[in-house]
């Protein structure tokens, strides 16, 4: 496609939080191809707090899921679409790109009436039909990263950043502090732990997150930190229940922001593949991320196989998922784990 110096771009990425953390790179790639553009983000309310933690976005485009979701029989959802709908009309973008790569977020593309709209060819639900242009995977690579890579070049970015490191507003460091304090937590001696996620598949055992929540505290003396959302308490109590090392519960009481400070003052971060583990991985703190049957190759973190373990990680061909039962995540040993982050901390 033709090429040329835009000045007020859209990124239309709405969810969710750990796919939303693969697409950050973006930004700061954007950022120096085109130091004078507006960059705006359409995000998720739930998720755009992540946003505030990025320094190169100029904006945020909130996309309230539920609010409009019934627009064909409500008619106060279907005024807020309307109005949506102007307002990205309103925003006068030169370029938009489709990092999503669905009907809902290809048709956001298409009403804003931009005339360069960019989406990946391999795009589902028929995507593509409201693009200007599409790219494909690079030939070489299966992770989504290089993908958005192949999507930026072909827009003129000549060189792709592989990282946006996340920094917490003060506000959300200095809560973070207090919790800290009040749980007598001294920054870097504790380890967090992230034993929940939305599929069931991807939990590894609560009873291992326990034994690492054990081998810490006895070769270090570090605490653990469980965190989460409020309805995934649960692992948090099994994880306590399998183990008479100190377990900190934090599920429900952190903001995105906070998870972020969080982060930055652990030792070191054990997660299932879920959005705050990917999370933990923009930090600078030891980080490890337990993959099952997702396929780590293609939305894992990106060149980094230190943070990743997962059976058979670097033999996993192209697919998103697969069926084989010897990539089941209970077949990741706590040996696995602790060889991964041990290595880390050695360093």
């Amino acid at each position: 496609m033709k090429t040329t110096d835009y000045t007020n771009i859209l990124i239309i990425k709405p969810s969710a939080m750990g796919d939303i953390v693969h697409a950050l790179p973006v930004l700061p790639s954007l950022r120096a191809a085109f130091p004078k553009a507006t960059l705006t983000w359409l995000i998720r309310k739930e998720f755009a707090p992540l946003l505030e933690c990025t320094e190169a976005l100029d904006e945020i485009l909130l996309f309230d899921r539920k609010g409009m979701a019934k627009w064909f029989c409500c008619p106060r959802a279907f005024r807020r679409l309307y109005d949506f709908r102007k307002q990205l009309r309103g925003g006068q973008y030169d370029l938009v790109l489709d990092l999503q790569g669905l009907f809902r977020s290809a048709i956001f593309a298409k009403m804003t009436g931009c005339a360069n709209r960019v989406g990946m060819k391999e795009a589902r639900e028929f995507a593509r039909l409201f693009y200007t242009h599409s790219v494909g995977r690079p030939s070489d690579s299966v992770h989504i990263l290089d993908t958005y890579f192949a999507v930026l070049k072909a827009v003129g970015v000549q060189s792709c950043l592989p990282e946006c490191k996340l920094t917490p507003p003060a506000a959300a460091q200095d809560s973070i502090r207090q919790k800290l304090e009040a749980k007598q937590l001294a920054a870097k001696k504790f380890i967090v732990l992230i034993p929940s996620s939305a599929h069931a598949y991807k939990c590894w055992p609560a009873e291992r997150f326990a034994k690492l929540a054990e081998v810490f505290y006895q070769r270090r003396g570090w605490n653990a930190v469980v965190v989460g959302s409020q309805s995934e308490r649960p692992y948090a109590e099994a994880v306590r229940a399998n183990t008479d090392s100190p377990v900190v519960d934090l599920t429900g009481q952190t903001s995105i922001p906070e998870l972020v400070a969080l982060f930055g003052q652990a030792g070191a971060v054990v997660s299932n593949d879920t959005g705050p583990g990917h999370i933990a991985l923009a930090t600078e703190t030891p980080a490890v991320v337990i993959f099952g049957n997702t396929n780590p190759l293609r939305l894992g973190p990106y060149q980094r196989p230190e943070c990743v373990v997962a059976v058979d990680a670097e033999s996993r061909g192209a697919e998103i998922k697969d069926t084989n039962p010897s990539h089941r995540i209970k077949n990741v040993t706590v040996n696995m784990v602790l060889g991964k982050i041990e290595l880390q901390l050695a360093k």
